[in-house]
């Protein structure tokens, strides 16, 4: 068995985590870590896990050695501290934020600071199997991308990469509520959330670096809050080439997914669920994109949608875990969603 360390395990991310790990045929939860939390039994944060496990909360020094190690939030800011528990892991998960954007220029551009240690940027792999699936069976440290990323690099990829599309994009991100994370603020109780469509982002948001670094393209975003607790789902305008067919862009989808297990092209030419619809894939891996084509102007709406928790991170990462230890990529992961909901 593959023995796994959760660091943070109290949050959302550290929770999803948990849920798949728990049930995942070779892998054992060996520790989760909460400072706030030690000695406290899991499922009192996680409520869902109940009969699922007697696992309690340890203190990150008691964390043991591990084959894989998840780190749920950022601890770049504490390099002596990280590098600590990062060693008591053979394998590296790190699903914050820290270790996305290769170019430290562009951290510091984003983060408003210079990075703590470039190096680690240079060293990490990113998490994302559909485009890094040969670099992730060897990487020792891996970076997960962010919620908004993953679904705005699987729906923009195949086009980009058949040169179908000019290469500046908007990207309209939408996402619920658990984006923000167990510990948000003010801003994200109920009576202040409840009904809102919030612009949190309305320029510059931080993932459109990492889509502009994996695809290649300019990448403009806003980010939206929207009254619901998961999911996440971008809507892109992108131009495409002159001469570019609706058949062309069907086809690319096509070729880039047709053998992956995870991404499924959504552009129907009718009935209730047409394109992406997050609501459908809430507990899934799965991430659903779709596009709308006017051959005669040359738009193209392309979009994506995924749960943030699942694909868009803690899925994702055990995805990633799944193809770095030499097993079926769908271990852990078959929950299919469910409808109605």
């Amino acid at each position: 068995m593959i023995r796994a360390g959760i660091v943070g395990g109290a949050g959302y991310i550290g929770g999803e985590l948990l849920r798949m790990l728990l049930g995942h045929p070779e892998v054992e939860v060996v520790a989760a870590t909460s400072t706030r939390l030690a000695g406290r039994r899991v499922d009192g944060s996680h409520p869902n896990l109940r009969g699922l496990t007697d696992l309690t909360y340890c203190a990150p020094g008691q964390l043991p050695e591990c084959d894989v190690l998840f780190f749920t939030a950022s601890a770049i800011d504490d390099l002596a501290g990280r590098a600590e528990l990062a060693a008591r892991g053979k394998v590296v998960f790190d699903l914050s934020a820290d270790l996305r954007l290769k170019d430290p220029a562009l951290y510091r551009k984003h983060y408003g600071r210079e990075h703590p240690a470039p190096e680690l940027l240079a060293e990490a792999v990113c998490g994302l199997p559909e485009l890094n699936r040969e670099l992730l069976r060897t990487a020792d440290l891996v970076s997960v991308p962010g919620c908004m990323a993953t679904a705005s690099i699987l729906a923009l990829n195949p086009l980009a990469g058949a040169g179908l599309i000019e290469s500046t994009v908007t990207v309209d991100g939408r996402v619920g509520s658990s984006g923000s994370g167990a510990s948000a603020g003010e801003m994200n109780l109920h009576s202040e959330r409840s009904g809102v469509l919030r612009v949190f982002a309305p320029l510059g948001h931080r993932h459109q670096a990492e889509i502009s670094q994996a695809t290649g393209l300019d990448a403009r975003m806003t980010a939206t809050g929207v009254d619901a607790v998961r999911g996440v789902q971008v809507v892109i305008r992108a131009t495409a080439k002159p001469g570019v067919t609706e058949a062309a862009v069907r086809a690319a989808y096509r070729r880039a997914y047709a053998a992956e297990p995870f991404v499924r092209v959504v552009a129907q030419k009718r009935g209730n669920y047409r394109f992406p619809e997050p609501k459908l894939l809430l507990g899934s891996n799965h991430c659903d994109v779709g596009f709308s084509y006017d051959a005669e102007t040359g738009e193209l709406l392309v979009m994506g949608a995924l749960d943030n928790l699942v694909k868009g991170g803690a899925g994702n990462a055990v995805q990633g875990l799944n193809i770095r230890m030499g097993l079926e990529e769908r271990a852990g992961l078959g929950f299919p969603g469910l409808h109605p909901i």
